[in-house]
């Protein structure tokens, strides 16, 4: 997946090979912001005006803009594999909050 990002937010880039254009959208929040370009620069330009207007729009209406991730995940798993992950936390010696956000951290690192 190709990505770009701007002030904490990332978009997924595509090409639309039909209208030979570039598309990008803006993940990891609910309003749906995209934008596109002829060429890398036009589309980078128009990524960095969609967040621009988006902010802008925000301050306008007096909301707070939606930020990728608030920092609280809740997983709902089974008991069988949330009480193996109490264990290997333990092992560990890491409560399973820290053990879990490390295996997050480490699964989403560039390149795994």
């Amino acid at each position: 997946m190709n990505t770009m990002s701007y002030k904490g937010y990332t978009a997924r880039i595509e090409y639309d090979e039909r209208d030979n254009i570039f598309v990008g959208r803006i993940l990891g929040i609910r309003s749906i912001i995209s934008f596109h370009g002829e060429t890398v620069t036009q589309l980078r330009r128009e990524f960095e005006r969609a967040i621009k207007d988006y902010l802008a729009e925000c301050k306008e209406a007096g909301v707070q803009p939606e930020k990728t991730a608030s920092g609280k995940l809740l997983l709902r798993v089974s008991p069988e594999v949330h009480g193996r992950a109490l264990v290997a936390a333990q092992a560990a010696g890491k409560s399973l909050n820290q053990w879990a956000m490390e295996i997050l951290q480490d699964a989403v690192q560039p390149g795994n």
